[in-house]
């Protein structure tokens, strides 16, 4: 597509500004078939008078003229836009909404099409879970734990108590990550799954909704491109289990909730059965149902 150029200066562009020249013009491009547009050089005039037109509406919300004049030719092949008492009314106000749900879906990370729906657009912008000024422990009550629990009576060495190396979020994320990229995760793939899983037990009340969330939502998977038994089963292993009778066991904690308590990565590095567990998930390894 032609890169955007300044705005014309002959009169070319005031004629296309009446509605009706443009009533018209759209009605023969219609009549003539959709190769019109390819070959009409009134159609790539009217194009680039678009491109002009919207460039400062484009900018606004961070996109290049040529999105905003793609928008407005999704919108003059329509009838309504003919019809309309004013067809270039009815064309800029497609243009501010497409300009406005392409500037979502890429805060958001989601097509245009569900950034344009008040259920998906309501959220704010994705984010890293690192980038968060305060820790998730502030306000997410999943996260708080005593990593240190000890009793006065037994300090009578004077010894200080050895720090697990995970104390922190920001360290059980990096920690959950690595223990992935062991056995058998791509890098990239495990981190994109990692801080999906975290951001939304940031917005969730507790690690079961959380995982009731995540185990429904077929758009962040189709995202991660994971099948739907390595889903299922990494957030089984990442958040614990949600069955009641594995509540206060490892299966029931995860990774990292396990993580923040205290132990160790090499302590689950440890674990064959969990190690196990992460192998099995692997894209590509799992085949079965979950």
């Amino acid at each position: 597509m032609p890169q955007p150029h300044t705005p014309r200066s002959d009169g070319r562009g005031r004629e296309l500004e009446n509605s009706e020249r443009l009533r018209g013009l759209l009605t023969r491009l219609n009549a003539a078939g959709p190769d019109a547009w390819r070959t009409d050089p009134d159609a790539a005039e009217l194009m680039r008078h678009a491109a002009d037109k919207y460039a400062a509406l484009a900018r606004k919300h961070g996109l290049d003229p040529w999105e905003a004049a793609t928008a407005a030719f999704e919108a003059m092949r329509t009838p309504s836009v003919r019809r309309a008492d004013d067809p270039w009314a009815v064309i800029t106000r497609a243009v501010q909404i497409t300009c406005i749900a392409e500037n979502r879906a890429n805060g958001l990370l989601c097509s245009v099409h569900q950034a344009r729906r008040p259920r998906y657009s309501s959220f704010h912008d994705a984010e890293r879970f690192s980038e968060r000024e305060n820790p998730l422990t502030d306000y997410h009550p999943a996260f708080r734990a005593d990593p240190f629990p000890h009793d006065d009576e037994d300090d009578d060495s004077g010894d200080e108590m050895e720090v697990p190396r995970s104390t922190g979020v920001e360290s059980a994320v990096e920690d959950t990550i690595a223990l992935l990229c062991w056995n058998r995760w791509e890098p990239v793939v495990a981190r994109a799954a990692v801080e999906c899983i975290c951001a939304r037990l940031a917005e969730s009340v507790s690690r079961t909704g959380a995982y009731e969330s995540l185990r429904r939502d077929r758009h962040a998977r189709a995202l991660l491109d994971l099948p739907a038994p390595s889903w299922y089963r990494l957030l089984r292993i990442i958040l614990g289990a949600p069955d009641l009778h594995l509540a206060g066991t490892n299966a029931g904690r995860g990774v990292l909730l396990r993580l923040l308590i205290g132990e160790s990565l090499a302590h689950l590095m440890d674990d064959t059965d969990l190690a196990a567990a992460i192998k099995v998930a692997a894209p590509g390894v799992m085949r079965g149902r979950p």
